[in-house]
Order: structure tokens, then C-alpha cells, then sequence
């Protein structure tokens, strides 16, 4: 889905939900139901991806299993795209998304997001050779972003001159970038690594997008699923649960001020 269309999407979705408000709490049905479904795309590693196993693994996906435990429910796991993650939750396919959501004001408009319970550096990366210090620097560059995500608008937004070419997930971006297809591409640290990793080591960090705090989502009208929600992400900040699913996964800590009780 193209950024405009998002936009518009949004817009519709604000006005669709302004009716729900008077339905039941979702975490009563949650809860009566025996089992949260929680949307996920499994290709942003180290956040979601499969195992040789084709098993889901990552730090979101450990943090949703944990979620589901602490609320006594069985964790349904709902496979979906990075752009289809809202419209998951919107049509009610998924009860929350935990799936390197980072809060912006535009979807704010649309979904309720949790205090942040994880971080999500985005940067510019390029091949070493290239000098890169800001987005004057891509005027007529090819950028390679993953559709949907806050790496796409921000660049779309910020580097007018560049020419936006958008891949469904992670995995396929970074093929293109080691096939040489782009040269320029956005994304975590651990993109970067992973991009290494399959191309010789021959891209580096350029400048940053965006440090982003990441939210689980939920639909709007639903004060106790989100008092509910934000009471579990203090506890597991303060009780040091989160930070170890995120170090476990990224080899660092979040950020101290997340930290503090």
C-alpha cells in the first residue's frame, strides 16, 4: 500500500471506528475467549523472522508469547505483512499487533498504542564507498525501504529527490541491496548486520532516520484492554523481563530512561 493510500486508509479507518466505541471491552472477550490473537510479519529480524525450523522467533514474538502467559490465555500468533499490520487489527483479524510498531502521530489517529516496550533505531545504510551525510545526498540515489514502515514515509517524506523503491519485508530488501539492485537502503542495525552478513561486509551506517519507540496496538474503545496492556510493560520494564527478550535478541540494552521505574 503506497503512502498516500495509507494516509487515506487511515483517514477512513479514524471515521469507521468513531461508531465502535459503545461495543464491549476487547479484553473481556479476550479473556471469555481463552486466547489473544496477537499480528505479527515475519520477516523484520531480530524482531520477527522463522527458524531453520520454520519456527517463529524473535523478541516480538517472545514478547507476545509472554504477554499471552501473564494473561492466562493460549498466544494465537496471526501471520501478516508489515503494511497489513493495522488493517489486521482494524478488520479484526487480531486482537493486538506486537510487530516493530512504531508510534507516530498519523497512526495514533487510528489505534491506541501501549507505553513503549522496545526501541528501533532506523538508519541509512549504503555501500562503504558512498559518501552519504544527509538526505540532500540521495537527490537522484535509488533508496530501497520496506513498505508500510516509518523507514518508508520518512524517506519518502525527508528525501524528495530520490527515487523510493519498496520490498515486502526485510529479507527481500536486503537481497536486493546484496544483488545489487539498490545500492542505498533504510532499516535497524540489525538490518545493517544482516545485510553484511550476506554481502561481504560491504555496507556501512550513513545517518540516522529515526530512533523509534515501539508499541503493541490495539483498536480504539478499549480503555481496560489498554490500562491492562500498559500495566504489563511497566512490570516487565521494572522486573527486567523485556529488557532481557531485547538483549537476547539485539545484544544490547534498551535504553535507559525505558528502564526506570
Amino acid at each position: 500500500m503506497k503512502p498516500k493510500a495509507l494516509s487515506t486508509f487511515f483517514a477512513a479507518a479514524a471515521i469507521a471506528l468513531a461508531g465502535t466505541a459503545a461495543r464491549a471491552d476487547d479484553l473481556a472477550d479476550i479473556k471469555s475467549a481463552g486466547v489473544v490473537r496477537i499480528a505479527t510479519s515475519l520477516g523484520v529480524p531480530p524482531y520477527t523472522y522463522t527458524d531453520e525450523n520454520l519456527k517463529p522467533v524473535g523478541s516480538d514474538v517472545e514478547t507476545a508469547r509472554l504477554l499471552a502467559q501473564d494473561l492466562g490465555v493460549r498466544l494465537e500468533l496471526v501471520s501478516t505483512t508489515v503494511p497489513a499490520r493495522i488493517p489486521s487489527l482494524l478488520t479484526r483479524k487480531a486482537d493486538l499487533v506486537i510487530s516493530v510498531l512504531a508510534q507516530t502521530p498519523e497512526r495514533e489517529k487510528v489505534i491506541d498504542f501501549s507505553i513503549p516496550y522496545s526501541v528501533n533505531e532506523n538508519v541509512v545504510m549504503a555501500l562503504k564507498d558512498m559518501s552519504l551525510s544527509g538526505y540532500p545526498d540521495l537527490d537522484g540515489q535509488v533508496v530501497g525501504v520496506t513498505r508500510g514502515t516509518i523507514e518508508d514515509r520518512i524517506a519518502t517524506e525527508n528525501a524528495k529527490g530520490a527515487t523510493i523503491r519498496r520490498y515486502e519485508d526485510v529479507p527481500t530488501l536486503i537481497t536486493a541491496a546484496v544483488s545489487g539492485q539498490v545500492k542505498i537502503l533504510t532499516g535497524s542495525l540489525t538490518t545493517l548486520a544482516e545485510a553484511n552478513k550476506a554481502g561481504n561486509n560491504r555496507f556501512e551506517r550513513k545517518f540516522t532516520l529515526l530512533d523509534a519507540r515501539l508499541g503493541i496496538g490495539m483498536r480504539k474503545g478499549n480503555p481496560e484492554l489498554k490500562a491492562w496492556v500498559d500495566d504489563w510493560v511497566r512490570a516487565n520494564l521494572a522486573n527486567g523481563k523485556l529488557n532481557e527478550i531485547y538483549k537476547k535478541y539485539n545484544d544490547a540494552n534498551l535504553p535507559a530512561d525505558m528502564l526506570k521505574p
